[in-house]
């Protein structure tokens, strides 16, 4: 019987594409023993913008969180998505950082680290692979991962080198990350194709988004094709910009005679526990109905999920979400402007932002954000094709170039772990909590100052009631 594996995605893409990764852990603790029974291929339940959202919004220490899923789900490989040198933050870090980032993920629960990079330059993946492979244990999986775009100079062709650099360079598996939505039934089909045939069989992954209605199709014609493993949300939160609904893609390939190795039961289970939560999203206004909706029109600005949910919670906050659908328009002209990047994190939010300077400025360019500076420097890596002349040369100056994307000395060792030491004293009690302040240190050391003065309350309430 052929079988092909699900990845669960509702403790991280499904509530980051809808509600912003704002979900608490004490909205799913109670689920977690039901889900470790489920049967699934994985659970990506960390990485992405749940990091950041964790010390920055919820009041929880992302390393904490990994640890409860972890001794809540013992059976169930846990996932994470990693932006190779960027990590989960928005600028490339040292080398020595990736590599102690990758050993406490593993150390503290993490299975199976997809790693990206968001404009596929490879070179920016390599040391995160090299330290998945160093600290691994039986469990740990190395996912190549390919942000998947749609412009003049992405084709099958280059899709299919790309994955044959990926298997050469030692990964496990490979995925396909279609984060905007906008792979078609066809292209999914001849590309998964394409690269069964010119890669062999090294296990490929789909990941996908409903944002323009094509899912389904898309990961029916890429089963037909070969596809391994498909990412799912349990169907509360599914659908808009999240994945196709796990209990819909286990019932029709059931019909199929293929195997999902899940258990009907617990999976229905599972989204009975969601399914109370989605409402009170609804009812509070963190999920919004633009997030739930179809829009084909995302096959033209190639917006992903997490990022439009962001753009509506940024627009809203500013009383400006009537300049919304002006915004989205303004996507693909900045992306044409810096040579068809995917629209990934970070270059997501940095498109993004940008298209929406420019709507509210009402002139282009009239104010530009140093993310997109540092882009044009080379900071971030080699653009899929050329940029515009005219705003390299506003940024650079004429006759200015980018430079290498690598970080000089991205070789050396501790000097950001000695400035975290320095900066938080006696608030780092663990590796952790200093990989936390390097990765987001005003948010890490708010969250830090917040948890010893909760702390030290409790130790005075204690001894007064004495």
């Amino acid at each position: 019987m052929k079988q092909i594996r699900i990845t669960e995605t509702v403790l991280r893409d499904a509530q980051q594409s809808l509600i912003a990764t704002r979900m608490p852990f004490g909205d799913f603790e109670d689920i977690l023993s039901e889900m470790d029974k489920a049967g699934y291929y994985s659970v990506e339940c960390w990485g992405g913008a749940t990091f950041d959202s964790c010390l920055r919004y919820l009041g929880e220490d992302p390393w904490e969180r990994l640890r409860k899923i972890r001794a809540a789900m013992p059976n169930t490989r846990l996932q994470m998505l990693l932006r190779g040198q960027n990590l989960l933050g928005y600028k490339h870090y040292h080398d020595d950082v990736v590599e102690k980032f990758v050993e406490l993920s593993i150390k503290n629960g993490i299975d199976v680290i997809r790693i990206f990079d968001a404009l596929n330059d490879f070179r920016n993946i390599q040391t995160a692979l090299e330290a998945t492979k160093k600290y691994a244990n039986e469990r740990t999986v190395a996912s190549g991962c390919i942000s998947y775009t749609q412009s003049p100079v992405h084709t099958v062709e280059k899709y299919v080198q790309m994955c044959k650099e990926l298997k050469a360079m030692g990964f496990d598996t490979i995925c396909l990350k279609d984060m905007a939505g906008t792979m078609s039934p066809y292209e999914a089909e001849t590309l998964i194709k394409g690269i069964k045939d010119g890669v062999g069989d090294i296990p490929l992954i789909l990941h996908t988004h409903c944002t323009t209605g094509m899912a389904y199709m898309t990961i029916t014609k890429a089963i037909e094709a070969g596809v391994d493993v498909i990412d799912c949300a349990s169907s509360a939160l599914s659908n808009g910009t999240s994945q196709p609904a796990t209990e819909t893609m286990f019932y029709a390939l059931q019909q199929y005679g293929i195997d999902c190795g899940l258990k009907e039961d617990v999976i229905n289970k599972v989204n009975d526990h969601f399914k109370p939560l989605k409402q009170k999203y609804i009812d509070s206004g963190l999920l919004n109905p633009k997030s739930m909706g179809t829009d084909s029109q995302a096959l033209v600005y190639k917006v992903p999920g997490g990022m439009l949910s962001n753009m509506i919670a940024n627009l809203k906050d500013m009383n400006a979400l009537d300049k919304f659908d002006e915004a989205l328009l303004e996507i693909p002209n900045v992306r044409k402007d810096l040579g068809y990047p995917p629209l990934v994190t970070p270059l997501s939010q940095m498109v993004g932002n940008q298209a929406v300077v420019n709507v509210l400025m009402g002139e282009r360019y009239k104010q530009i954000s140093n993310e997109i500076k540092n882009y044009f420097k080379g900071e971030y890596g080699i653009a899929p094709a050329p940029v515009s002349k005219e705003l390299e040369a506003k940024i650079l100056g004429e006759g200015g170039q980018p430079t290498d994307c690598r970080i000089e000395d991205a070789k050396r060792t501790g000097e950001d772990f000695q400035k975290a030491k320095e900066a938080l004293g006696d608030l780092a009690r663990s590796e952790e909590d200093l990989m936390s302040y390097i990765c987001f240190p005003d948010q890490a050391k708010k969250f830090l100052e917040e948890r010893k003065a909760k702390e030290e309350n409790v130790c005075t309430y204690t001894i007064e009631e004495a």
